[in-house]
């Protein structure tokens, strides 16, 4: 007997790109700002289809930090501390320039 877990797509939306001044004030740690990363822009959106591969165009840093929580998500999970099921909010790992993220399960 074979048994397929049922896939959703997940979209992803760009909430809020940062750079080193948001982050840090005028403390920089590096000696001087940094832009905010220019892959993304804010409202921007993504679909990750069933078969769970990055979309085009996504930054590969980004999506490994994203990929276990795509999953969730892809496969029914959802995070407890959200109000709404089917979402989440998440950051790439970039210390200096963070780009925020909402996750939402497509029904």
């Amino acid at each position: 007997m074979t048994f397929m877990a049922e896939r959703s797509k997940v979209k992803i939306t760009v909430l809020k790109i940062t750079d080193t001044k948001q982050i840090f004030g005028d403390k920089l740690p590096m000696g001087q700002s940094m832009e905010a990363c220019s892959r993304f822009k804010e409202g921007q959106e993504f679909t990750v289809e069933e078969d769970g591969l990055m979309p085009e165009g996504f930054c590969t840093w980004a999506w490994d930090d994203l990929y276990k929580a795509i999953v969730t998500l892809r496969f029914g999970g959802n995070f407890p501390w959200m109000n709404e099921k089917g979402t989440g909010v998440f950051c790439c790992t970039d210390g200096f320039r963070p780009v925020i993220f909402e996750l939402r399960r497509i029904e």
